[in-house]
């Protein structure tokens, strides 16, 4: 079974063709997700994914999260039902990419 604990390992398998070909997992859960943000969906909202045009590059608007994340659970990386499709906002709330920097001391500020 593969590992993916490094950068590199994670890179060479998100640019597999078994998750991001043609029938890819990445491609057959945005096609379930209907190319839409679950997250966002729950919450009342619409999030598609962004349209190509032509002569420019595509913004990416969507992504395939894994649940169970590949370096803790590598037999399910390439299970669909182990995956999400997420904005970017929520997949990068999810992963705390923005988290804020608490205060070191609680008290008021002057």
């Amino acid at each position: 079974m593969a590992e993916y604990k490094t950068k590199e390992q994670k890179k060479r398998f998100y640019n597999s063709k078994e998750w991001t070909g043609k029938n890819g997992i990445r491609q057959q859960a945005l096609k379930r997700d209907n190319w839409e943000c679950q997250r966002c969906k729950e919450l009342g909202y619409v999030h598609v994914d962004s349209k190509k045009v032509e002569g420019e590059r595509k913004s990416i608007e969507l992504n395939v999260h894994h649940i169970k994340e590949i370096e803790d659970h590598p037999e399910l990386a390439l299970r669909l039902d182990n995956t999400i499709t997420l904005c970017l906002r929520c997949h990068n709330e999810i992963h705390e990419k923005f988290k804020s920097k608490k205060l070191k001391w609680k008290d008021e500020k002057w």
